[in-house]
């Protein structure tokens, strides 16, 4: 019996297409990840009151960078179960622990976002919201 060839490179072509591919990877996350679509909402709901609140520079880079974590775990984490789930279509225990620690660290992501969130949006948005409590504009 004769060796099976290697698949063919698989390296994008050219920068364009390292960016088409990376942008199928981001659509298939959005349409398929019902946690994308709550991480979207999050998203967007943060911009919009950050905006709102008039952040800093440092303020707007705290809080690019946190939804910027919460995105990529959720893009390796996806990453993680697709790959499991080709190498070991059965169950396994291993894959559990694969896919259970992937999830685990869109968690971590998340939890601190939150906190991250209190901290920096947290003063001023009370802040405003007593001085319009308070008939203040």
């Amino acid at each position: 019996m004769a060796a099976t060839p290697p698949p063919p490179n698989r390296r994008a072509a050219n920068r364009l297409s390292a960016f088409r591919y990376a942008f199928h990877g981001w659509w298939h996350v959005i349409r398929t990840q019902e946690n994308a679509w709550i991480h979207a909402l999050a998203s967007l709901s943060v911009f919009a009151v950050s905006l709102w609140l008039g952040l800093s520079r440092v303020e707007w880079a705290i809080i690019f960078l946190t939804v910027a974590m919460v995105w990529t775990a959720e893009f390796i984490n996806t990453s993680i179960e697709a790959t499991v789930d080709l190498a070991s279509p059965e169950i396994h225990p291993l894959a559990k622990v694969g896919k259970d620690v992937g999830a685990a660290a869109v968690l971590v992501a998340a939890l601190n976002s939150v906190v991250v969130g209190l901290l920096v949006l947290g003063p001023p948005l009370w802040a405003k919201v007593s001085a319009w409590a308070a008939g203040r504009p």
